[in-house]
């Protein structure tokens, strides 16, 4: 799927798969900031897409950034509407003890395209029964 990009930064890579197959593209940081404990900030990606009608972009944390500095994403994953055209943001948090600083061009999270089926929602006086019912949150036992 060939997907519109506009750059509003060129000194940032254009995102990519790193591997063939993989589902996610890394997302860049277009500014330094520095994330205390427990901080979170809203770091801007340097590019907007036009993400096609059916789809949507899920920015989800990065596996690496998140195991070794607690930096994960606080929305995650963001949701990105096919009709938005706006810079693609990332609300990143400190989840950690020490302070972490993200550098300009640092990978910071991953944006997932996925298919996303339209909802349209029924009013009903009940629902059809399953085995489950309304279980959740652990009723499972894990």
């Amino acid at each position: 799927m060939k997907i519109p990009l506009q750059r509003l930064d060129e000194g940032l890579p254009v995102p990519a798969h790193a591997h063939v197959g993989d589902g996610g593209v890394d997302l860049h940081a277009r500014e330094a900031v520095r994330l205390g404990p427990g901080d979170r900030a809203v770091v801007a990606t340097g590019i907007a897409l036009a993400i096609p009608g059916g789809y949507a972009g899920l920015v989800t944390p990065r596996s690496g950034l998140a195991a070794r500095h607690g930096i994960s994403v606080v929305n995650g994953p963001g949701l990105v509407d096919a009709g938005y055209r706006g810079e693609i943001s990332v609300i990143l948090v400190n989840l950690s003890n020490e302070a972490f600083t993200i550098e300009r061009g640092d990978r910071i999270a991953q944006l997932v395209v996925v298919p996303v089926v339209f909802q349209e929602f029924v009013v009903v006086d009940d629902l059809e029964a399953t085995t489950r019912g309304s279980g959740g949150f652990g009723s499972t036992g894990s």
